[in-house]
């Protein structure tokens, strides 16, 4: 009886221990020393890196001295043109458009009238002394009408200016001949050449962007350019209606003649 009541009141205290809750957290305490050794590793790695300037903010760091900063939130929109670059394009444009003929800024030169003829069939009507043709200049100032300025600028723009390469592009024609009242190859008794009706131009060289200049007669016998001649001369046929080139016969060897003549057949090329 006496043993049965003591693992009794054993087995009673024994299961209560559990129940009572601790006062403190049982998780062990850090070390101090740890503890200062982890602050003291952290701070140097805690510090934010600094954000990198984005491009817009460089730009607007680096404005003129005479804009005003940039105020913190502004716009990064950029800066309108000073008035003096705005009054120096228009300038420009109004000096072209001064100089333009045939309604067309990229046909520089001026307006020559009516040409009288002194043989029967010469003479022009309305027509102009261009200097320059989308942006390629002539060697000197030709007399023709807007119908064969406009057939040399679709020429030009189309092949010539960029025949050599686009870094070295075509900046001026040579010009070998333009309007004359003549027969054609100055033979007596022929008919009126094209030239004595403004309809015509002879080109014999192309001057490049470095200084050089290919020209027709030494060009079309060198391997470096014949080719590249060869093609100048084809993409003339269609905007010119007679195209004339150093296989045609003697009268051509050191030119291209071309003109606006239309035939029924179409554009003569040879």
């Amino acid at each position: 009886m006496i043993r049965a009541a003591v693992l009794i009141l054993t087995v009673l205290v024994g299961g209560a221990a559990p129940a009572s809750t601790p006062d403190a957290s049982l998780e062990p305490p850090a070390s101090t020393a740890a503890a200062a050794g982890l602050e003291a590793a952290a701070i140097p790695g805690m510090r934010p890196v600094s954000r990198p300037q984005s491009e817009q903010r460089l730009a607007a760091a680096a404005r003129p001295a005479d804009l005003p900063l940039l105020a913190p939130g502004a716009s990064l929109l950029p800066f309108a043109r000073p008035d003096s670059l705005a009054e120096q394009v228009l300038f420009k444009r109004r000096q072209r458009r001064k100089g333009s003929v045939c309604g067309d800024l990229d046909i520089q030169g001026d307006q020559a009238g009516d040409i009288p003829g002194k043989l029967p069939g010469c003479g022009a009507k309305d027509a102009v002394r261009v200097r320059e043709i989308a942006g390629v200049r002539l060697s000197q100032a030709s007399l023709m009408t807007c119908n064969t300025a406009r057939a040399l600028k679709t020429w030009i723009s189309r092949e010539v200016e960029t025949a050599f390469g686009r870094r070295n592009k075509v900046v001026s024609l040579r010009v070998a001949a333009h309007y004359a009242c003549r027969t054609r190859n100055n033979r007596k008794g022929a008919k009126i050449s094209e030239h004595g009706k403004g309809r015509a131009i002879d080109i014999s060289g192309f001057t490049l962007a470095n200084g050089e200049t290919v020209t027709v007669l030494r060009g079309w016998q060198n391997r470096k350019t014949r080719k590249k001649l060869k093609k100048i001369w084809r993409a003339a046929c269609g905007p010119f209606g007679t195209v004339l080139g150093p296989e045609a016969d003697r009268y051509h060897k050191d030119h291209f003649h071309l003109d606006v003549a239309r035939h029924r057949g179409g554009s003569y090329c040879r």
